[in-house]
Order: structure tokens, then sequence, then C-alpha cells
């Protein structure tokens, strides 16, 4: 099936997966399930994340290119699993992901108006929330935010729905009031020494950062890592 010079369609690729999975298919391929590939998808978008910084840095875009590929490739696994279980399939995600932009955009598709970002940010939120009521997996507004995110960024989202949905959320003064509590209690913690209370300490202080992180919408995931990136490089050059 190599076509060397010539491109591949999307029907193509939806009928080399389909094959991948077929009796005489891959034997890797044709076990794989949806919880398998959980591990596989979590690589492939965050080799995504690196392909974009890679482009950033380089401009060169092979690399995202590429990685691109691999994330839909994720997906239209999922979908023809789906399919051989008679759920869904890749036709039927396509048509969702289109309906719901065509609904989430009625400034753009509609006769609603939306001149600014934040606008437009707004109508999707209202419509999203209007469009999730009854749904039987969300267990709540705070339950909604999947447990498989980083936890950095699960904290935010959670501390942000209890500011909206709950009028609870902390001010600045409040979390920086609450993390000097933490750090006093921290130091009079045993040094090294494991405890539940120093466990909980911890995690205090890391609450404490996060919902100054949300108040200042300040990327959590983004400013630790690029502090760890600037450790790398002092130790790497003998500091």
């Amino acid at each position: 099936m190599d076509k060397q010079d010539q491109k591949y369609s999307y029907e193509e690729l939806l009928e080399i997966i389909k094959v991948l999975r077929s009796e005489n298919g891959c034997p890797w391929d044709k076990v794989q399930t949806h919880e398998s590939l959980k591990p596989c998808m979590m690589e492939e978008a965050a080799e995504l994340l690196a392909s974009i910084r890679i482009y950033d840095q380089t401009g060169n875009p092979e690399n995202m290119l590429e990685e691109l590929g691999d994330v839909l490739l994720q997906v239209v696994m999922h979908a023809q699993i789906a399919s051989e279980e008679g759920l869904f399939t890749m036709e039927d995600v396509v048509d969702e992901v289109s309906r719901k932009m065509v609904r989430r955009h009625p400034h753009v598709f509609g006769a609603k108006n939306a001149d600014t970002a934040d606008e437009a940010l707004t109508n999707w939120e209202e419509i999203k929330k209007e469009e999730k009521k009854d749904k039987e997996w969300i267990e709540s507004p705070l339950r909604e935010i999947p447990r498989e995110l980083p936890a950095l960024t699960r904290a935010a989202k959670v501390l942000k729905k209890i500011d909206k949905f709950y009028e609870k959320g902390s001010s600045y003064e409040q979390d920086v009031e609450a993390l000097e509590k933490a750090v006093d209690a921290l130091k009079v913690c045993k040094p090294q020494t494991y405890s539940k209370e120093l466990e909980q300490i911890m995690a205090d202080i890391l609450i404490g950062l996060s919902d100054i992180a949300r108040i200042y919408k300040i990327s959590q995931e983004q400013i630790l890592t690029d502090r760890i990136e600037d450790m790398i490089e002092k130790y790497e050059r003998g500091l």
C-alpha cells in the first residue's frame, strides 16, 4: 500500500487502521483497547506540546507535522475500536465535533454577537453549561473536571469553579495568610522525617500557590516547567 510520492487521503488512513485491527493485521494493534491506549494518548499529547516548543525555537514545523499525525492516529484508533464495539464511528466523531463548533459559535454561524475574545468565550461557556445539564456522567460541577489532568492544572480549574459556583473562593490576602501559617507549621516538623502532618502541610502550600496562580491567570505547569529548565541549564553549565 506504499504510495511513495502520492499523498494518502483521510479515507485511506481510516482503512489503514481498520486493516491493522483486522484478524490478519498487526499483533500489537489488534489487541489494543481504550484502556490500554490511555498512556499512548498522554505521551503523544506531550510530544505534540514539545513539537510546538521546538517549532517556536527553530521555525521548523517538521516535528509538529509528525506529532499532529500521531495524535490523530490515537483518535482514529479509539474510533475504530468503538466502531468494532458497535458504539460509534469516526464519521460520528467528525459530525459531533462539527455540530459542537457550529453550536458554540453563534456569533459566527448564528445571530448572536461577540466582538471580543472574552465575549466569544462567555458565549462558549454558557452554551457548554446548557449542553451538560442532566448528563448522567457529570456528578457535579467540580467532579466534571477530569481527575486525569495534571494535579496543578486540575487544582486551578477546581478552585476557579469553587469561586464561580459556590462563591467561596479565597482572596490573594487570604491565600498569603494561609501560606504563612503552613510555612510556620513546616518549620517545626522534624527534618528528614515523613509524617501525615507534613504531607497535609505540603498539600496546603500547593493549594495556596495554586489559588494565587488562578487569581493572576498564571499557568502553574508552564512556570514550573520553565523553572525546571532553568535549573537544568544552571547545573549543566556547572553553576
